[in-house]
């Protein structure tokens, strides 16, 4: 698979998370069927151009963090949007318990 296929699904993949919802990267990319590539799914998110209508901020770790460095203007972006969601963001992490039960069907 080239690599802007793996990207359109990634952004496929992105755009069905609902509103309220998150994956994580690792859960994107095993759902590209390449689980082994959750950095890549982080970079192709970080490579977004501005304005995007993308939900890219419905995509965190696998410890319910946002991966931006913490204080950071991505980092209270990020946190903005998913508050604006109604997703609780405690401790700087969010419950993937609640908001991570999304299954694409």
């Amino acid at each position: 698979m080239k690599s802007l296929e793996f990207n359109e699904l990634i952004w496929q993949i992105v755009a069905a998370i609902p509103l309220g919802k998150v994956l994580t990267y690792g859960q994107v990319a095993k759902l590209c069927g390449f689980p082994n590539h959750a950095r890549y799914v982080g970079t192709t998110l970080k490579c977004l151009p501005k304005g995007t209508t993308l939900p890219w901020h419905r995509v965190v770790n696998a410890k319910g963090e946002i991966s931006f460095p913490r204080g950071s203007e991505g980092y209270h972006r990020q946190l903005s949007l998913l508050e604006k969601e109604g997703i609780a963001i405690k401790n700087d992490k969010l419950s993937l318990a609640i908001y991570g039960s999304y299954s694409p069907s």
